[in-house]
């Protein structure tokens, strides 16, 4: 089976991180940038998520895992360094329905971590399904290269580009053609060439 690609919105959304080590910590910092609410179960914390739990942006449950921790929970990861745990967390989100992700056990996650190039709102996201993170990785850093920075404002600029044109009393064939044109390659390259006119003025 092949997993379904979709990207989530998790903004005020209960997300459980079990564990705390430097691992569980990633997986937390990845959730608050995109604000989940995180609730992190553990005995013991790093002191990054010991430092947010102080300030108040994730909470904390300092203790061993229940089967109670993911009631409630839009999804959940294990990332503790014992498998007896995972597979406990990995039981208790199936029995409730919970999506849950056990770092480095493909066979138990209901979702992947995808590796990603991001340039502002446009995210690429590469999968293999669990099956070669390393090579995930790897295609990661080549379309870094082929994607540059300059990728975030253009998609920000044909983003305000379209909100006008379908707010403009044209035919909606019309609105395809023009729709196309802003996102072909040579509305990209005549953008990039104003972006460095630009960058050169300001420096």
């Amino acid at each position: 089976m092949t997993s379904f690609p979709i990207l989530l919105r998790l903004e005020g959304r209960t997300c459980v991180v079990v564990g705390a080590g430097r691992v569980a910590a990633a997986k937390a910092a990845g959730l608050l940038n995109h604000g989940a609410q995180v609730v992190v179960v553990a005995p013991k914390a790093v002191n990054w998520i010991r430092e947010k739990a102080r300030s108040g942006k994730l909470a904390w449950r300092r203790r061993a895992f229940s089967f109670r921790d993911v009631r409630g929970a839009f999804l959940v990861v294990a990332a503790t360094n014992s498998a007896a745990s995972n597979g406990a967390v990995f039981r208790a989100c199936r029995a409730r329905g919970v999506l849950c992700n056990v770092v480095d056990d493909p066979e138990h996650c209901d979702f992947f971590y995808p590796a990603v190039v991001r340039r502002g709102p446009l995210q690429i996201a590469i999968s293999t399904d669990g099956r070669s993170p390393a090579l995930a990785a790897r295609l990661r850093r080549e379309l870094e290269k082929q994607f540059g920075p300059e990728w975030g404002p253009f998609v920000e600029h044909i983003g305000k580009l379209r909100q006008q044109f379908l707010g403009a009393g044209m035919p909606l064939e019309n609105k395809r053609e023009q729709l196309a044109e802003l996102a072909g390659q040579k509305a990209f390259l005549s953008f990039r060439r104003q972006l460095v006119r630009a960058t050169r003025r300001g420096t």
